[in-house]
């Protein structure tokens, strides 16, 4: 580059456009003249005030526009930010990149200008489009030259967010929730995608997102750089324009290349399954040890994540390296993780070996000991207070109950046993949570029965068991007494016990069924 084009782009900066204008005669001039010399694209990114606050410089086929996730953002809004860049080729206008750019970044607009001999030519600018019946993403037009562009953009950008945030009015009662949309891609048949997606749905409702749209796209096999197309990311965040999103949730587990470059395309919160598990577990966790082992999942999570530059991170949930940094803070950050997690672990292992007393002293007791497991929000806890009196928190949503309770029963003959509450089993548990919650867990292998609820009202029953049966293969307590309870059979429209009579019904809430499974468990306990 030259000194005088360097200096060129410098003075750039100094240049400001009219709040009303697209664009100036002279501002186009100057960036043709830069460009065209060198053979290479020039752009500004310039904000509503006609304030220039990016200069770019790319090759003679594109530009790459820098991160701006910082600036504004909300609700149905564009970023207020337009880029205006030059092009060699009258008859490409605006390019499949330009328009993925505009709908990725939620630009006010892309404007293209001409370079011809040097000068300005022909104007090309390309706008987003609030929702219409021809589903009709953007519009572009076309001018002879920048004095043709006779737009008054000021008003012109006010009156299309104004239309794109109608397009959403009643979506969202408050303006502080997160709003996500879904994404499940797979070769699953239709049923077990739409499945997972509602798993997934109320994995989001159990952390206060509200779901606005879910999306299933068959696959072939995955993108390893960005899971799906760009075709298709460009078609999700134009729905979370239109609906108000605030984030992409995906159905999968990202890996660490696949998040951090979704999330730099992407003007969107962007997390994955595991995340959204995590967040749960932390809104959920109430004591120390819960909360030592929450963190200690995240940690693990997040330090193969704390890769790059980490300009995407502030786009991921949580997270350090959030902040942009480079190569040597992001090393800092990397073993300050690494510290933390060894801290963590052997606070767990100290906290683990109490509970490994209380155990002991359970254990000489002699009392029996039943274990309730079972898919998250089968009503374990809701039993749990039905059998003891209890009053340990229960709530109709996934993963209410994190921090295992134990409860001494008086049954029928004189028969005393603990009964102990765990957290809920779900399908593809986090690795990391699981190894996190593995001193919790090891509590079922002094259980002498297991309780196993079931959702007699959820859909996918089948496939619940047989998510907890396999997590109970892996932790080789198969062996172990087990009784099948289908619960919340008060939300059944037909009574299935009739036609079941060996099968054990009940109502955690109505009581219906409860003295038959008290019967049930005197006669399965070992004698005291």
């Amino acid at each position: 580059m030259t000194h005088s084009a360097r200096r060129g782009l410098e003075r750039l900066f100094r240049r400001k456009t009219p709040p009303d204008k697209l664009l100036t005669p002279e501002i186009a001039r100057t960036l043709t003249e830069i460009s065209g010399p060198m053979g290479r694209q020039v752009g500004v990114i310039v904000n509503r005030k006609g304030i220039i606050r990016h200069v770019i410089l790319g090759d003679h086929h594109s530009i790459l526009i820098p991160d701006i996730s910082f600036y504004r953002r909300g609700s149905g809004r564009l970023k207020g930010l337009r880029c205006i860049h030059t092009h060699f080729n009258k008859k490409e206008g605006i390019n499949t990149e330009d328009l993925s750019d505009l709908a990725l970044l939620r630009l006010d607009a892309m404007v293209t200008v001409e370079v011809k001999d040097n000068l300005p030519g022909q104007v090309c600018l390309a706008y987003l489009l609030p929702p219409n019946p021809e589903n009709q993403q953007w519009e572009i037009l076309t001018f002879r030259h920048p004095g043709a562009v006779d737009l008054p953009f000021g008003d012109f950008i006010q009156e299309l967010e104004t239309e794109i945030q109608k397009s959403q009015d009643g979506l969202s009662p408050k303006e502080t929730e997160e709003r996500a949309i879904l994404v499940h891609a797979s070769q699953h048949p239709r049923f077990e995608a739409e499945q997972s997606l509602a798993e997934l749905a109320e994995l989001a409702r159990s952390s206060n997102v509200e779901v606005l749209e879910k999306i299933w796209q068959r696959v072939p096999r995955y993108n390893p750089a960005h899971l799906l197309g760009k075709g298709k990311l460009r078609e999700i965040l134009m729905k979370g324009l239109y609906l108000g999103a605030t984030m992409v949730i995906f159905d999968q587990d990202l890996r660490a290349i696949q998040m951090n470059n979704i999330a730099g395309m992407v003007d969107l919160k962007v997390i994955d399954r595991t995340q959204l598990i995590l967040d749960i577990f932390a809104r959920r966790a109430q004591s120390k040890e819960g909360k030592i082992q929450v963190e200690l999942a995240q940690l693990r999570y997040l330090l193969p994540r704390l890769l790059g530059r980490g300009t995407a991170m502030s786009r991921l949930m949580g997270g350090i390296g959030g902040r942009g940094p480079g190569e040597t803070k992001l090393e800092e950050d990397r073993r300050r993780v690494k510290q933390r997690i060894s801290s963590l672990e052997r606070e767990l292992k100290g906290l683990s070996r109490g509970r490994r007393e209380r155990r002991k002293r359970r254990t000489k007791e002699g009392l029996p000991v039943i274990s309730i497991i079972g898919y998250t929000n089968a009503g374990k806890s809701t039993l749990l207070n039905q059998l003891t009196g209890s009053k340990v928190f229960a709530e109709n949503r996934l993963f209410a109950t994190l921090d295992p309770t134990t409860r001494r029963i008086a049954l029928p003959e004189a028969k005393n046993v603990l009964l102990a509450d765990t957290v809920g089993f779900i399908r593809h548990m986090p690795e990391d949570l699981r190894v996190a919650f593995n001193a919790t867990m090891e509590e079922l292998e002094d259980a002498h029965l297991f309780l196993h609820v079931v959702d007699a009202t959820s859909p996918y029953k089948k496939m619940e068991i047989m998510a907890v049966e396999q997590i109970l293969k892996e932790m080789d307590l198969l062996t172990t007494l087990r009784i099948l309870v289908y619960n919340k059979i008060d939300l059944l429209e037909e009574d299935t016990s009739a036609s079941n009579p060996e099968t054990i019904y009940v109502s955690a809430v109505t009581k219906e069924g409860i003295d038959r499974l008290v019967e049930v468990l005197v006669k399965r306990l070992p004698k005291q």
